[in-house]
């Protein structure tokens, strides 16, 4: 994989880049820039780039007056000792936002992310998106950004077991069994998320398909269902919705 490092502090630019080649060997670190004008003159000649490591503060400026020249068609992880730039860093292509210093654990952490994810789509596949848009065809979310304390992750849509509702708020639950609050109602997610791959089982519940480990009858004609990363919870699929719930799951 080929990346650069954007930083202008010379000693944090070593430790990540010895960080970076530890963690990852098949990672090749073309370039460390340190400003917003070196880099725009890299970018004239070099665009075929995996990711790009990135601080916001560089000497001259902000990475992101960079970004918004020249778009980058690769993820960005950004590296940084301020926590105020996260929204606007998930907004530039950013799949990780990792405070100064830098954990190492972490930073294998977004290594692993970004080997597993899907990258950001290429020209042929907007060109694709582009005519499915043309033709109506339902486009659905891959990910959804959360809060933990004070960072930000991004959750893709395949670490998703279900969506559920609880206190007026709804939350994400994953198939480790990790629960995340998101901005955002069941009704909504509806429309959002492939309905192939996610079915609202009740008012409560919408679950993946993937996650269904388990179906038990239950009273009124209703179904039990044992969802990936849930323990003791009852979640059952309402006696209106178990017909086409069935069907759903039969493909």
């Amino acid at each position: 994989m080929k990346a650069i490092i954007l930083e202008d502090e010379s000693r944090a630019a070593k430790r990540l880049q010895r960080l970076i080649e530890e963690i990852d060997n098949e990672i090749q670190i073309l370039e460390v820039l340190e400003s917003v004008r070196g880099a725009l003159g890299y970018f004239q000649n070099n665009t075929n780039l995996d990711v790009i490591f990135a601080d916001i503060q560089l000497a001259d400026g902000l990475s992101f007056e960079l970004f918004e020249q020249i778009k980058p068609d690769c993820p960005v992880i950004f590296t940084t000792a301020y926590d105020q730039y996260a929204i606007k860093a998930f907004k530039n292509n950013g799949i990780d936002y990792l405070l100064k210093p830098i954990d190492e654990e972490e930073l294998e952490k977004a290594i692993a992310k970004l080997k597993a994810m899907t990258q950001v789509p290429k020209l042929a596949d907007l060109m694709a998106l582009a005519a499915q848009l043309n033709t109506g065809k339902k486009v659905s979310r891959s990910r959804f950004m959360v809060k933990i304390g004070s960072k930000l992750r991004s959750i893709t849509i395949e670490e998703v077991a279900m969506f559920y509702s609880e206190n007026k708020g709804t939350y994400i639950q994953t198939k480790e069994g990790r629960n995340y609050l998101i901005d955002s109602a069941l009704e909504k997610l509806e429309d959002e998320v492939d309905d192939s791959l996610f079915f609202r089982i009740s008012r409560k519940y919408m679950v993946n398909i993937d996650s269904v480990e388990e179906m038990v009858l239950w009273s009124n004609s209703r179904l039990k269902l044992k969802i990936q990363g849930s323990t003791d919870e009852e979640i059952v699929v309402a006696r209106e919705r178990t017909k086409d719930f069935k069907s759903w799951m039969d493909g």
